[in-house]
């Protein structure tokens, strides 16, 4: 009979026991699951965090499948947080999983960062939620990593993990820095993004469609974005490493992977 620790064992070589046990321990939120949160998500419990709570208000979409690790023909219209606590249930029955479909703002905060988080993965899309979860996780202290714009990328090499005072082309970093200023939050915080300029839908794709967070009221009209499944995947995954890293530092020597 298989041990639960010879499913961490490769990981475990790489970071101990005492890693192991860290990350355990830990309580990560990820909030937001389409192609970045997604890809976060499953990469944290692979890696053995012990809790992960997933934060998401919309359902499956065909649009989706393209891009998100949870997306399947055969779920269309599920939570998407019930399809990626089965999904991560999977990979670890023992993990504390806790699904919420909710939409984040201030009026939501409380709740959803209540329970002990140790970090938070911020994959949300929409600009004015994403600068209130920034902000309300600023004003805890609250330890988070932002991800930016994955669409209208195709260039891999041109992703990078710094300060989002520090960001270049981006223009959601741009307008990120606006909306946080203006609540005089800190923009020294980690990010993901791209310095590759986004490219426009080709003509010969379809029209852009206006999507909505349709479990909310506030959830506002977003029009669609191109996007290659690679991408996406990549910013969650640098962004699950990134936190891995930095719940183990104190036992594994690690030092910050941030740079400008």
């Amino acid at each position: 009979m298989t041990s639960p620790e010879e499913y961490f064992s490769r990981s475990i070589m790489l970071y101990g026991r005492k890693g192991f046990e860290l990350l355990g321990k830990s309580t990560v939120a990820v909030v937001g699951l389409g192609g970045v949160g997604s890809y976060a998500a499953e990469a944290l419990c692979r890696a053995g965090v012990g809790g992960i709570r997933l934060i998401d208000c919309d359902t499956v979409k065909a649009t989706d499948v393209n891009r998100q690790l949870i997306a399947l023909r055969t779920n269309a219209g599920a939570r998407k947080v019930d399809v990626a606590e089965d999904r991560l249930r999977q990979v670890n029955p023992e993990a504390r999983l806790d699904p919420r479909h909710a939409f984040f703002h201030r009026d939501t905060a409380d709740d959803l960062l209540a329970g002990g988080i140790d970090f938070v993965v911020d994959a949300i899309d929409s600009m004015n939620p994403k600068a209130e979860l920034i902000s309300q996780c600023v004003g805890r202290s609250l330890p988070i990593v932002s991800a930016l714009g994955a669409s209208s990328r195709t260039d891999p090499m041109k992703v990078r993990l710094g300060l989002l005072a520090e960001t270049e082309v981006c223009p959601l970093a741009r307008t990120l820095r606006r909306y946080l200023r203006n609540r005089n939050v800190t923009t020294d915080i980690p990010v993901v993004y791209s310095t590759e300029t986004p490219l426009k839908p080709h003509p010969d794709g379809p029209p852009a469609s206006r999507e909505t967070a349709g479990a909310h009221v506030r959830g506002r009209a977003r029009e669609s974005l191109p996007s290659l499944p690679t991408l996406p995947a990549i910013f969650g995954l640098i962004a699950a490493n990134y936190v891995i890293m930095e719940l183990i530092k104190e036992v594994s020597g690690h030092t910050s992977q941030v740079t400008g």
